[in-house]
């Protein structure tokens, strides 16, 4: 199976690299975090996302705050899907972030998932490789099953609870 690479711009990433990270466990995809900084490391960043596709990896997960060019400056160096993050940071909580990872020039496309959204990023990944591997597929369908489930349960005991009040005020 291809590997995901989960790439944080900093440090202060880490939050959302972990619930990506969680949902790829969940799925048994293997992936590894990285910390490469667009501005601070851009060599590193470009020896790896120029070599992603060599080492076995099916896609990235670009995770930045701010100016966040991370995912752009993978996007620019290898044809595997990136999918950006953008991080909620600074004045404009995230929408600075939002902004600079989705809007990408032509012909070098960066998938970009809501500002904090690594749960959704891994998700987004798994479905790109459940495209050739049936197992894969048929996790994410029993994902899909069981968070149906869980939204029908949540329905029944809130209904339940207002029932309840409603036939006490009577």
């Amino acid at each position: 199976m291809k590997k995901i690479a989960i790439i944080m711009g900093s440090a202060s990433d880490l939050a959302i690299a972990q619930d990506a990270a969680n949902t790829l466990k969940q799925l048994d995809i293997p992936f590894v975090v990285k910390v490469c900084s667009a501005h601070r490391t851009p060599d590193k960043l470009q020896a790896f996302a120029s070599s992603a596709r060599e080492e076995g990896f099916g896609a990235l997960i670009c995770i930045a705050g701010l100016a966040a060019h991370l995912a752009g400056a993978a996007a620019a160096q290898t044809t595997l899907p990136v999918v950006g993050v953008p991080a909620q940071s600074g004045h404009l909580d995230g929408i600075d972030a939002l902004l600079s990872t989705v809007q990408m020039p032509s012909g070098v496309p960066v998938a970009t998932v809501a500002i904090g959204a690594g749960r959704n990023a891994a998700l987004l990944c798994a479905q790109m490789l459940a495209i050739t591997d049936d197992r894969l597929a048929d996790q994410l369908t029993a994902l899909r099953k069981h968070m149906t489930e869980g939204v029908a349960q949540k329905d029944e005991e809130i209904s339940r609870l207002f029932t309840l009040n409603e036939k006490e005020n009577h």
